[in-house]
């Protein structure tokens, strides 16, 4: 048998049940042959005492006791009477079923199946001795010591026959017990049949309850190979209501768990070759235009002042924007490194968010844009980094200014702790909506073609480190609304 543990389970219910049918077994005969002896005996006392009571009414009707032999069961009957007492014994043995001895005062033995021929004390058998002298002291004793002279396992039964409450003499009642050995190896027998049927149809069972026990584990262990070979998609389908279905629950539960993982791994890594790419086209366009710029005006290719002139301005705003992404990338990585701590206090978001529409202002002032703000309260009161909160907002005012066309309108509002910031302008396709917190995801739009596409990542970041819950609808050609949803005030 290749299952390990359903062999050993086997085993361990045969040897189980072994142990408990020797022990049983055991007992069984032990006590069976225990009561069937005390039941012997029993009968064998009964039958004994009535042979002695009736012997002793004899004794004291013939009034014998008596004459020249001291007074024994025999000694003052006459030739007749003791006829008469031969033929009483031998009518007693016959419906009594068993040897019939007595013994008399002059130790004298009387025995119809041995003849009429007279025993004497000393034919006794070594140690039955002792269970004469018992009766003669007035006790029912038993002994098996009789087998021997009787040539048959014996039980024998002594009792003493009783007159005017002294002992004349004694009944020894011989009764073969081979038929108690029989019925002992017969129920041994019987037994041993039955144990066996019983064993035998326990290793059938014990068979099947160790497969069945065994089979879960068997699929359990597959799914665990499969899963470590890399296919997080293996279940067990075990469904027991005990602790192996608990344990199957937990592998499947773990078998989600690693490919929920393997999808955000594969996710990251997507993320980690896109931002690659990204940051290196980002960063190869700006560097092309100074290495050319630069080349023009060490070579003297521009020679102009007027050109010159220009080319230093192209220059400068190229390393302007290089600064910018740089920092971008910084307030980024700062803001998705758990480990990173930004300074909380109290502050009031209605101060935050008028500073924000300030600052916000001199760039749709330029567009001719109207920003309206709208507070359903003076105080708001949030735990947050005062500067990070001002950052997020003037990221999405700028995205606001950016995309809205020229003398629309910008409203910021804060109502029931959530601040919404909604534009007229050109709206987000609905295809690019889940994507758009996402690093150097752009829409491709002309007014976006110079962002670098890290502002929106940035303000999602600031919003989750505050707890803060941000949501975003839009209609394109239309509006779009950005909502943060801070909360009721503390």
């Amino acid at each position: 048998m290749k299952n390990k543990i359903a062999l050993r389970l086997l085993l361990a219910f045969l040897s189980a049940l072994l142990i408990f049918s020797l022990v049983i077994g055991g007992v069984f005969i032990a006590l069976f042959r225990s009561n069937t002896m005390n039941a012997k005996k029993t009968e064998l006392e009964t039958r004994a005492k009535s042979i002695a009571a009736t012997l002793s009414v004899v004794h004291a009707e013939s009034g014998s006791g008596k004459g020249k032999n001291g007074g024994g069961i025999l000694g003052g009957a006459s030739g007749g009477e003791q006829i008469g007492y031969g033929v009483l014994m031998r009518y007693m043995n016959e419906i009594s079923g068993a040897n019939v001895w007595v013994v008399d005062q002059n130790l004298q033995l009387i025995t119809s199946k041995m003849g009429s021929r007279q025993y004497l004390y000393s034919d006794l058998p070594k140690n039955a001795e002792n269970v004469v002298q018992e009766v003669f002291k007035g006790s029912t004793t038993f002994s098996e010591d009789f087998s021997t002279l009787l040539n048959a396992p014996t039980l024998t039964v002594g009792t003493p026959i009783k007159s005017g409450g002294a002992v004349t003499g004694a009944v020894l009642l011989h009764s073969p017990v081979q038929g108690i050995s029989e019925v002992t190896d017969q129920g041994t027998k019987i037994l041993l049949l039955s144990l066996f049927a019983a064993l035998l149809l326990s290793v059938l069972l014990s068979a099947a309850l160790a497969y069945n026990f065994t089979k879960p584990l068997s699929i359990m262990k597959k799914t665990a190979v499969r899963i470590a070979s890399g296919d997080y998609s293996a279940k067990t389908g075990v469904n027991q209501k005990d602790e192996i279905g608990e344990l199957a629950e937990a592998i499947d539960k773990m078998s989600d768990r690693l490919e929920e993982a393997r999808i955000e791994s594969d996710k990251l890594e997507k993320l980690r070759r896109e931002f690659v790419a990204n940051i290196s086209h980002e960063l190869k366009t700006p560097v092309t235009v100074l290495r050319g710029s630069l080349e023009a005006l060490c070579e003297d290719v521009v020679t102009d002042p007027e050109q010159v002139k220009s080319y230093h301005g192209q220059m400068l705003a190229e390393t302007l924007y290089l600064q910018r992404l740089i920092n971008d990338l910084l307030d980024l990585s700062r803001l998705q490194n758990t480990d990173f701590k930004i300074e909380t206090s109290e502050i009031n978001l209605c101060e935050v968010i008028d500073d924000a529409v300030r600052s916000a202002g001199r760039l749709a002032a330029k567009k001719d844009i109207q920003i309206e703000e709208k507070q359903d309260v003076q105080v708001f009161v949030v735990k947050g980094d005062y500067g990070r909160l001002r950052q997020m907002f003037l990221i999405i005012l700028d995205n606001a200014v950016k995309f809205s066309p020229r003398g629309s309108k910008i409203t910021v509002s804060l109502e029931n702790g959530t601040v919404s910031v909604t534009d007229r302008g050109v709206g987000i396709p609905e295809g690019d909506l889940p994507y758009i917190f996402d690093r150097f995801y752009k829409t491709k739009s002309e007014e976006n073609k110079s962002g670098s596409g890290l502002g929106l990542a940035i303000a999602k970041q600031i919003a989750e480190r505050h707890g803060v819950a941000v949501s975003v609808e839009s209609r394109q050609g239309e509006r779009t609304a950005f909502s943060f949803h801070f909360g009721k005030s503390d």
